[in-house]
This record gives C-alpha cells, sequence and structure tokens, in this order.
C-alpha cells in the first residue's frame, strides 16, 4: 500500500483557491500530475500551477466551466494529451446563493444544479473510460455536510445537488468498482475558505466556532487529507462512501 501518486494524473476542478488549491498541491506534493482548473480567474490557476512547478512538481492549467458536458470533456482530454492518463478526478466545483425557497426561479435552481452536480457527471463519464483502460481510478466528489443534515434555510439547490452527489458517487462505485474504480464524497463542515459572507447572514462564524467540539474552522489542507487517502492505494478499499471533515460538528 502506498500514498504516492507517482505516474498518476490527477484533475482537480475549482482548484485557484480555497480547498480545490489545497488538493491540487498536496497530490502534487506526493507525485501526481496535476491539471488545475477554473472557469473565470486565469491568474489563480496561474499561480497555483506555478506553485507546483516551483516546487518540483508537475502541472498545467486548464480554462473550463465543467457545467457544460463539452468542456468537461475538454478538460478530461487535455489531461490525457498532458499526461496520458486522467486516474483521479476531483470534483470540486460549487456555487451557493441564499435564497428564500419560493424565490428560487428555475433558471438559478438549474444553474447551481449544473455547477454542484451535473458536473460531476459529465467529468465522470469522460474520465471513466480512461480508468477502464488503466483498471485504475479514484473519484472524489466534494459534497457538504449541509447536504446531509440540511442545518440551513434559504439553500435549496445547493442541499439537493450535495445530496445528490452522494447518491451519484455511490452509484458509481457499484457499477464501475469491477474496473477498479472507486467513488467517494467529502463533506466538509466549517473551513476557513476565501468566501462571499453576505451568502452566509444566517451563520455568525464566532458561533460556529462555538457549536465546533474543536473550538475552530478546518484548515483546507485538512480537507485534502481526506482527498488524499481516498485517491490514494491506502485508501483502495473504501468506496460509496462519505467521509465528513469538520471537527465533531456534526456527528453521523
Amino acid at each position: 500500500m502506498t500514498n504516492s501518486f507517482e505516474g498518476r494524473a490527477a484533475i482537480v476542478t475549482g482548484s485557484g483557491r480555497n480547498i480545490g488549491r489545497a488538493a491540487a498541491l498536496l497530490l502534487a506534493q506526493r507525485g501526481a500530475s496535476v491539471v488545475v482548473n477554473g472557469s473565470r480567474d486565469r491568474e489563480a490557476v496561474d499561480r497555483v500551477v506555478k506553485e507546483i512547478t516551483d516546487a518540483g512538481g508537475k502541472a498545467i492549467g486548464v480554462m473550463a466551466n465543467v457545467a457544460k458536458d463539452d468542456e468537461a470533456k475538454a478538460l478530461v482530454d487535455a489531461c490525457v494529451d498532458a499526461f496520458g492518463s486522467a486516474d483521479i478526478l476531483v470534483s470540486n466545483v460549487g456555487i451557493r446563493r441564499y435564497r428564500a425557497f419560493l424565490d428560487i426561479q428555475p433558471d438559478e435552481w438549474n444553474d447551481v444544479l449544473n455547477t454542484n452536480l451535473s458536473s460531476a457527471f459529465y467529468l465522470s463519464r469522460h474520465a471513466i473510460p480512461h480508468m477502464r483502460e488503466r483498471k485504475w481510478g479514484r473519484i472524489v466528489l466534494i459534497s457538504g455536510f449541509d447536504g446531509f443534515w440540511g442545518q440551513v434555510t434559504h439553500r435549496a439547490p445547493n442541499l439537493a445537488a450535495k445530496a445528490g452527489l452522494h447518491g451519484l458517487a455511490k452509484a458509481i462505485a457499484r457499477e464501475f468498482g469491477p474496473d477498479g474504480i472507486t467513488a467517494n464524497t467529502v463533506a466538509p463542515g466549517a473551513i476557513d475558505t476565501e468566501r462571499d459572507w453576505s451568502q452566509y447572514p444566517h451563520q455568525a462564524k464566532q458561533q460556529i466556532e462555538a457549536e465546533v467540539p474543536l473550538r475552530r474552522f478546518g484548515d483546507p489542507m485538512e480537507v485534502a487529507g481526506a482527498i488524499a487517502f481516498l485517491a490514494s492505494d491506502d485508501g483502495g478499499f473504501v468506496s460509496g462512501q462519505a467521509t465528513h471533515v469538520n471537527g465533531g460538528h456534526y456527528m453521523f
């Protein structure tokens, strides 16, 4: 067993900052060739690529809106073209909007579902054929504890998408386990990330800290550690599971 990723190629979406960035850096540090992805901020993507290459790792940056199937395919193709395979997929993109249920418009609902849930389907369906060829693959979908506990209001499409990600992981795990492919979700809790706090009027940061048994927010690299384990050979017998990284805030 090993947690080294030498000879593996990884795609990490939404990796210009926060949890995605931490996952890209950790996978690269352990030997993976990494595709860093974003859809809007090219400078952020380039900074992460530079961090990896300056440390002696291998990385490329690819801009793609993975809420669109054709761009998700282009992202996977870019990984295979650059590194010869697509072994690890970390689907990390997500948007949250604070909106009362009866105020949500169908286009807003679809936008969140496409970004948070459909993107994982699009990426998986294009990456899995490459994983099957090598009889090895790791898919990690970044969900959230709100998709399991539903502790907040005004987030209906996000909660539905986050819960759906775990269902998708189980479906993939069941169907493609015989091909050596695992699929899991990681559900971060209160993590100290850059965010638009205007979308969190119902969650005061100090109150959240007081509710967490460890009395602090988590670090993105602590979530990355869970991702790296699930993507490793050490995590090869874990599939269809949800790993909660929340400091004991909610216990399942």
